[in-house]
């Protein structure tokens, strides 16, 4: 993608026209190098029609990017400008010099987010809602719990964030604080390879879903990760475990029920194919602050890409929760 472009929106930024098409714009940003070379994140924006000072920035998960457009659309439609930020290794920031998806501790996102919301800031928005799923997820409640009194952000929305391994309890407890341990000293060591393809089939219009993506962004079958992935993870989890606290106030939705199997079929289209949903409730539960933790019913993984009824209630449920918490 292009680190310069023409077609200013902003005095400090420049955007090109995404490929997402429909008014949608992004601009790629200049990060330090890491251990892996360059670096740069990307952010994605389309503004609303009339005036607003609300925004919402919308961080990603695991094995995946920005291509939710109805979700944008939503947000648009109930007065947000709306924000994506393709994390570093990632989607339209992913580069030839590195592993897609490579981390070795979850603050290297933080450049990232941070970055994103000063520009937001910048561009005349003045409340700002911080929403991730999954991974995603994970890395906002610990970028919230990690900057408190921060004036970048007033709002924080996790979708099925990612506050646990969904592995037997034995692997859990003795078998990951290990790999954990071996990924701080060893952190390009690959992992074995889950071949799963059930949460993929579930989105994509190919198979069973009704939604189309770059498949090389957001594999049908996720990468492999390597150790130091598991210790960056592993890391939040521990504060995950013992609780974050949030001094915004803080929704969490997930599914009502958590599905196993091998087999693609449509009963993937009915529940959480990726975590283990009970673990969802009670890491939100413990988080310190104005927290609200809601499931909906029937949902996937990805709260906002379930079937049309089931994601119109968790928008119902978003904006009412918004419209309380964020008034004007």
């Amino acid at each position: 993608m292009p680190l310069n472009s023409v077609n200013t929106s902003s005095p400090e930024r420049q955007y090109v026209p995404d490929a997402a098409g429909n008014g949608f714009l992004q601009t790629t940003i200049k990060q330090p190098d890491d251990y892996e070379g360059k670096v740069v994140c990307t952010l994605v924006k389309k503004s609303c029609e009339t005036e607003t000072d609300k925004a919402v920035l919308y961080v990603h998960g695991f094995n995946d990017y920005f291509f939710q457009v109805e979700m944008a659309e939503r947000f648009l439609n109930h007065g947000f400008n709306f924000y994506a930020i393709d994390l570093r290794k990632y989607g339209r920031s992913w580069l030839p010099n590195q592993k897609i998806t490579n981390v070795r501790d979850l603050s290297e996102y933080d450049a990232d987010i941070e970055t994103a919301l000063n520009i937001i800031q910048r561009e005349g928005n003045r409340k700002v809602l911080l929403n991730g799923h999954s991974t995603g997820g994970l890395i906002v409640a610990l970028f919230a719990h990690t900057h408190p009194e921060n004036r970048l952000f007033d709002a924080v929305f996790l979708n099925s964030p990612f506050f646990n391994m969904n592995i037997g309890i034995f692997a859990r407890v003795f078998g990951l604080p290990f790999v954990a341990w071996r990924g701080k000293k060893h952190p390009d060591r690959l992992m074995k390879e889950d071949p799963s393809s059930i949460y993929g089939s579930s989105l994509h219009r190919s198979v069973y879903g009704e939604w189309e993506y770059n498949t090389v962004w957001k594999k049908i079958v996720a990468p492999t990760v390597n150790a130091g992935w598991v210790h960056a993870i592993h890391r939040a989890h521990v504060q995950a475990r013992k609780g974050f606290v949030i001094d915004k106030p803080t929704l969490v939705l997930y599914s009502d029920n958590s599905l196993y199997g091998k087999i693609r079929d449509r009963k993937f289209l009915e529940g959480d194919a990726v975590l283990n949903v009970k673990h969802i409730a009670r890491r939100a539960r413990k988080i310190k602050g104005d927290c609200t933790v809601k499931y909906i019913e029937k949902a996937l993984h990805d709260v906002l890409l379930s079937p049309k009824p089931v994601r119109d209630k968790a928008y119902q449920v978003i904006f009412e929760w918004l419209d309380a918490k964020l008034k004007d």
